[in-house]
């Protein structure tokens, strides 16, 4: 059974860092997309950051040179290092997994960029 367990979030000020990690179990991690995700209030859920089992990532425009997604095969963990927060990464940041059509879902962690 897929478990993602997520930690990490919390308030932060604008310009700020924090840095996420999702711990995954019950898969054969290195064969898996890893991604981050996150939706806001009203919104949809949107992409944020993922990296494959070969370690090519992909991110979302507005995160571009500020997210670093990575991931630790032997812990079986994927992190993202959040820099320069806006208001607007306000979110809950969902990790995924992803093979072959089938997604899995942590259970989401809130992350608040607030003054």
């Amino acid at each position: 059974q897929v478990q993602l367990v997520e930690s990490g979030g919390g308030l932060v000020q604008p310009g700020g860092s924090l840095r996420l990690s999702c711990a995954a179990s019950g898969i054969p991690f290195s064969l898996y997309r890893m991604g981050w995700y996150r939706q806001a209030p009203g919104k949809e859920r949107e992409l944020v950051a993922s990296i494959t089992g070969g370690g090519t990532t992909n991110y979302a425009d507005s995160v571009k040179g500020r997210f670093t997604i990575s991931r630790d095969y032997a812990k079986k963990s994927v992190s993202l290092q959040m820099n320069i927060l806006k208001p607007e990464d306000t979110a809950v940041y969902y990790c995924n997994a992803y093979l072959r059509g089938y997604n899995s879902w942590g259970q989401g962690t809130q992350v608040t960029v607030s003054s």
